[in-house]
């Protein structure tokens, strides 16, 4: 089966965009560093870091020398591809073009032994490797409902999905995407022990309280 990656950039994503070139000089102006900066020495110290660019509600970053450019709804190779005709020949004659995303996260909940919220470093990850880091489903975790629930660049979607089919593999959430949200519900016998066991306690309270009436009426 085939299954093919393609992340796209959205809104809120933070890329870390890296400019490079045989000539290194040339290349500076498009890799601003941080520093941390002291407000009494107005000096700036620490270890420098490249900047992170956050893309807008409109798909847009500002970027250094180039200005303002549209990275939402591109994948990273449309991405790289963009930047380095708006580099070359003006800039640069042989521009290499590395882009990152640095706040790539996916959400596990519902019936699973660690929900949680994951940083991940790697963003080529599966619904099985988030899962995974969730712990695995618990017993009463449904494998045949599970719901993934997917940010757009203009609208959110749902899919619901099999972890037991073959077809998973070539689903569009096999490959999760950045902020993606797994839901795993628990199964009807869980459900439905749980409210049994919220309503035992009512139960025998109202029993005890008619228990009562009935002793003090029969005296």
């Amino acid at each position: 089966m085939s299954n093919d990656y393609q992340l796209t950039f959205k809104p809120d994503d933070l890329l870390q965009i890296i400019i490079s070139s045989k000539d290194l000089k040339a290349s500076i102006p498009f890799n601003l560093p941080v520093f941390l900066s002291s407000a009494s020495s107005g000096s700036a110290q620490g270890v420098p870091k490249l900047q992170s660019y956050l893309i807008d509600g409109n798909g847009m970053v500002e970027f250094p020398v180039l200005g303002r450019l549209k990275l939402g709804g591109l994948t990273r190779i449309e991405a790289i591809e963009l930047i380095k005709d708006k580099l070359y020949p003006k800039y640069l004659k042989d521009p290499i073009v590395n882009i990152l995303i640095t706040n790539f996260k996916v959400t596990v909940i519902g019936d699973v032994k660690q929900p949680k919220v994951f940083q991940i470093d790697n963003e080529r990850v599966t619904i099985f490797d988030a899962i995974g880091m969730a712990g695995d489903l618990n017993i009463s975790g449904e494998r045949e409902n599970v719901t993934v629930i997917r940010e757009g660049f203009d609208k959110k979607m749902k899919y619901i999905v099999d972890l037991r089919s073959n077809n998973i593999m070539t689903s569009p959430v096999y490959y999760l995407q950045q902020n993606d949200v797994i839901y795993i519900q628990q199964n009807n016998a869980k459900v439905q022990d749980a409210a049994y066991t919220r309503n035992t306690g009512l139960f025998i309270s109202l029993a005890s309280v008619l228990i009562s009436l009935l002793t003090i009426l029969t005296r």
